[in-house]
């Protein structure tokens, strides 16, 4: 059975995903305790079937978890109906297609600032902490008016809460975790005090007046929905980019055509980067009920993982699923989740990368990437450290 640990599995996990999927149904793993559900028709079913729900178990002592439990048990990820209905309606009012869709002039100023600092550079550059990294941070980070002085602190905070999600966290993920957990959240509180005193134009003055149905976010809600907007507004952008730009090398014919059609094609290759390898490969759900998924029983209480990546590569959904096609279309992967847990920051993560990724090339048309990218030694959230490239 897969060891999530492997660093071999970690390196390129397609291969074992596949060999699970030509079982044909959700699998048991024994040490995990759960089932795997593989296959594109399972993991989908997953996502969707209302006898399974996300059931977040506090974890203890209390008095050392409290803000980290607080950050989950509260927010919109780990909430099934009817309080995740009642905050995403809430979060909905604040943060909707129009909100995003009007970030496009910042997303592409922010986009010239960084390419011109990388000009400016000159040689070598690295794809991910130059570019692909700042853009997302910097723009949560000005959508939620947080200082510029201080973008520093979000990455190394995020990245600290979201290691929790890895299969079987270290105890030293964990310490960083709690550590991380209870700074992120005073400071999101004390911003959120400030702003009710003196509210602005930014996302949480907007989230500390919204109502529906006089109902309004508690503090502890709206300091989780914060928080999960940072990491879920830049995670799938940063690991879905650096993922696809080395996708993209490795393929030599697609690489060529970013390096000259990178514009006519932004849409679909947005798409297939977050297909192709996903950033995001584990989430898990919890029976409620006795409740059945690909032919298989899952009892009230059993957990259930939805393998994203693996079914984003799934051979009876997409023609030649092993291979990278930057004009694939149609392209009805699942990278971003689905049902009432698709991903908040989807539509914010789609916008950045469809002018981020054109505007890369048309700046750096003889882009190359140089030595061996630095992998994460993550498997549920997937991504790159480091990404070196050149520019001639």
């Amino acid at each position: 059975m897969i060891d999530f640990k492997d660093i071999h599995f970690i390196d390129n996990p397609y291969p074992a995903l596949k060999e699970l999927r030509s079982i044909g149904k959700p699998v048991w793993h024994q040490e995990l305790q759960l089932f795997l559900a593989a296959k594109y028709s399972d993991a989908n079913d997953v996502l969707r079937n209302k006898s399974l729900g996300r059931i977040f178990i506090p974890r203890s002592p209390e008095s050392e978890w409290f803000e980290y439990n607080y950050l989950h048990a509260d927010s919109i990820l780990d909430s099934e109906p009817p309080k995740h209905t009642r905050l995403r309606s809430l979060v909905a009012k604040a943060f909707n297609r129009q909100r995003i869709e009007g970030l496009r002039p910042d997303i592409e100023r922010l986009t010239h600032q960084l390419l011109d600092n990388i000009q400016a550079k000159g040689g070598e550059f690295d794809v991910i902490a130059d570019y692909a990294e700042p853009l997302p941070v910097k723009v949560i980070a000005a959508l939620l008016g947080f200082p510029d002085s201080d973008e520093y602190l979000l990455r190394p905070w995020s990245q600290s809460i979201v290691k929790m999600y890895e299969v079987n966290p270290t105890e030293a993920y964990k310490a960083e975790a709690k550590k991380a957990a209870k700074e992120f959240a005073a400071y999101i509180h004390d911003l959120m005090l400030e702003r009710l005193e003196k509210p602005g134009d930014d996302l949480i003055s907007e989230l500390a007046q919204v109502t529906e149905s006089g109902e309004k976010l508690s503090t502890h809600e709206l300091i989780a929905t914060c928080v999960l907007l940072l990491n879920a507004g830049h995670e799938a952008s940063v690991n879905g980019f650096g993922n696809g730009i080395v996708a993209a090398y490795q393929h030599p014919d697609q690489w060529k055509l970013l390096q000259s059609q990178a514009e006519t094609i932004a849409a679909t290759a947005v798409e297939e980067f977050l297909r192709f390898d996903a950033p995001l490969h584990f989430f898990d759900r919890t029976a409620t009920a006795d409740t059945e998924i690909g032919g298989v029983e899952i009892k009230k209480g059993q957990k259930i993982v939805s393998l994203l990546g693996s079914a984003n590569r799934d051979e009876d959904v997409f023609d030649n699923s092993d291979q990278m096609d930057l004009t694939r279309n149609p392209n009805p992967h699942i990278g971003f989740g689905a049902g009432i847990h698709f991903c908040l920051g989807g539509p914010l993560a789609r916008l950045e990368m469809s002018i981020s990724l054109p505007e890369l090339f048309k700046r750096f048309p003889t882009l190359e990437l140089t030595g061996t990218p630095v992998r994460r030694p993550t498997f549920s959230l997937r991504g790159y450290e480091s990404v070196m490239a050149k520019v001639k």
